[in-house]
């Protein structure tokens, strides 16, 4: 089941792609030496189209959609990225969609029990002051209790009132959006046990009314809510569950809703084993994470020589089609963005947790996918580097950067950025960028192109538009590829951060401000929703191999192998090289 955000049936699910991508012919590589392209293949690189012209400004069949490349252009033709050719509207927030309006939202926040008439009273109050609201329109600021609206839309609250807000009763259930955003950020205030614990306790309690039949009556009545409360929580952020305290709880809540509702029950049963499934898919994962990392590990040799560089494979010999290799690194990408919890963008500045060492239920760091995700990016842009500087022929180095330019390319196209700013990482890295004999070599026009769509500067504006454009594509997708979007992940999680950094999580009232919680899970849902996403491509398991356990070069591996390639050119560089040799092989000798 697809997350439970505020943008939920916004899109529908993915169809497997099926064999759609093999209606294009694929003829040996011109990357391979001594060969030639067929005729017969779409060589999209050789103006196709004008440098104005973009793959996401509408909808495209496949093939034309891979024709839609970046051209070959002058630095005088490049203007048109200053400009904006999508001019699309920015995504709505989730307080636009939600429904929580004030004459439901309100009710006692009392510690105890709560009496049955208290909420009563509190949510006629609401509801006069929503009626006096729309009699005097829009644009007013009201508050009801501990709670503050703005144009019908939650601001501010104080904590006690937003779990209260949480709870479901009988003729009341929360607007899912504000179940996503407060599931999400109520960790940087409380851990979710303490909320979970809160609010199962508050849901029991509402219905107690000292009578043993007439309160068995109203949890049946109530029950159903609360499974689906537990639900939403439960699919959207599983990994909350790893927490034994949290499967303990809801196991309790288990086995009270088995007293009241037997159709709850069943429902709570389905639920907890769906959640374990869940879990035991994320432990394999990560187990296998973990288990291809320590075989990247095995490190090449450091001095590079004429017959070990002919013995070792290189990425041509196992993938010589730009186009297939974009591919496989879009099989990875979505692969590891489908592990990262939505939850693990805010632990990375929640509170630290007073029982960190708590035994959890597979204890684990709370951001090891997103670190693990973040990681991935790194190897590539290093496995780009050292597939470059590894060869010892010029020509050879000039055709492997030729084929990851076209590569990158094919990563734009595809929607792929994350992988298109890992490879460009990788060629701008010092010993790369230094193989100027190497780089002679080379048509830059089209990596130059690439290079300004991911430009730094504005902060990443032209970047941005890109992903805007393509996130319409997604939007309107006539195909599965093209609803495949895959951001440039570290400046996504830069922007969360300071989203979270540049605005206060509480008001000075003490209030916890709401707003700011409507913008963390706007961005966070967006990126639910390119998550699940899945990837329409085949499989090459060769290939996928290749790209995950490769031993790539460590950085002052790189400089030697790149001081081998092209030898030093001038005194600081010799010196460099004299080092590296030396440290290189000491390490070697303790090993």
């Amino acid at each position: 089941m697809p997350p439970t955000t505020p943008y939920a049936g916004k899109f529908g699910s993915c169809a497997p792609y099926g064999n759609n991508n093999h209606h294009h012919p694929q003829p040996q590589s011109p990357y391979r030496s001594n060969s030639v392209p067929k005729p017969g293949r779409e060589n999209v690189f050789n103006g196709a189209c004008s440098a104005a012209d973009n793959p996401y400004d509408v909808p495209q069949h496949h093939s034309a959609y891979r024709s839609a490349s970046v051209s070959s252009v002058t630095a005088k033709e490049r203007h048109y990225a200053s400009e904006n050719p999508y001019s699309s509207p920015p995504p709505h927030s989730p307080r636009q969609h939600s429904t929580s309006c004030p004459g439901r939202a309100y009710r006692h926040t009392s510690s105890s029990s709560g009496s049955e008439q208290s909420c009563r009273n509190n949510n006629n109050a609401a509801a006069a002051a929503a009626a006096k609201a729309r009699l005097y329109g829009h644009g007013i600021t009201a508050s009801y209790g501990e709670m503050c609206y703005h144009d019908n839309s939650l601001v501010s609250a104080s904590l006690e009132a937003l779990i209260q807000h949480l709870v479901p009763t009988v003729d009341y259930y929360p607007d899912r959006s504000y179940v996503f955003t407060f599931l999400l950020s109520s960790r940087l205030f409380l851990h979710p046990y303490e909320l979970m614990t809160r609010v199962c306790h508050l849901c029991v309690e509402q219905q107690r009314s000292g009578d043993a039949l007439l309160d068995k009556i109203r949890f049946r009545e109530v029950a159903p809510k609360l499974v689906q409360l537990l639900t939403e929580w439960t699919e959207t952020f599983p990994y909350d569950f790893r927490d034994e305290r949290m499967m303990r709880c809801l196991k309790d809540m288990t086995h009270h809703v088995a007293r009241g509702d037997e159709y709850s029950w069943r429902a709570m049963q389905q639920m907890t084993q769906r959640l374990i499934k869940r879990l035991s898919a994320l432990g394999q994962y990560e187990e296998a994470v973990a288990a291809l990392n320590a075989v990247a590990m095995e490190r090449p040799a450091s001095l590079k020589s004429k017959q070990g560089s002919a013995q070792r494979s290189d990425v041509l010999s196992v993938c010589d089609d730009p186009f297939v290799l974009a591919q496989q690194l879009t099989h990875i990408e979505l692969d590891r963005l489908s592990f990262i919890g939505p939850e693990e963008f805010i632990q990375t500045f929640a509170m630290k947790d007073p029982l960190e060492n708590h035994k959890g239920f597979f204890r684990k760091r709370k951001t090891s996918n997103l670190e693990a995700y973040v990681n991935w990016f790194n190897r590539l842009s290093y496995l780009v580097a050292t597939e470059i500087c590894m060869p010892v022929k010029k020509k050879h180095r000039a055709r492997i950067i030729e084929f990851f330019i076209d590569v990158a390319q094919e990563c734009f196209n595809i929607g792929n950025f994350n992988s298109l700013m890992a490879i460009i990482t990788g060629m701008n890295m010092s010993p790369v960028a230094r193989l100027k004999k190497t780089w002679n070599k080379v048509n830059t026009d089209k990596f130059e192109i690439l290079e300004h769509q991911m430009d730094p500067s504005s902060n990443f504006s032209n970047y941005r538009t890109a992903l805007r454009g393509a996130t319409q594509r997604s939007e309107t997708a006539h195909s599965s590829q093209e609803k495949i979007v895959i951001p440039f992940f570290s400046l996504l999680i830069k922007d969360i951060y300071f989203l979270n950094e540049g605005c206060s999580s509480r008001l000075p009232n003490g209030h916890i401000n709401f707003e700011k919680l409507w913008e963390l899970a706007k961005q966070v849902s967006e990126f639910l929703v390119w998550r699940q996403v899945i990837c329409p491509f085949d499989r090459d398991r060769r290939i996928l191999q290749y790209l995950v356990t490769t031993p790539v070069f460590s950085e002052d591996e790189l400089h030697l192998a790149s001081y081998e390639s092209e030898g030093p050119e001038n005194n600081m560089e010799k010196d460099s090289r004299r080092s590296l040799r030396s440290s290189l092989l000491h390490r070697e000798n303790r090993s």
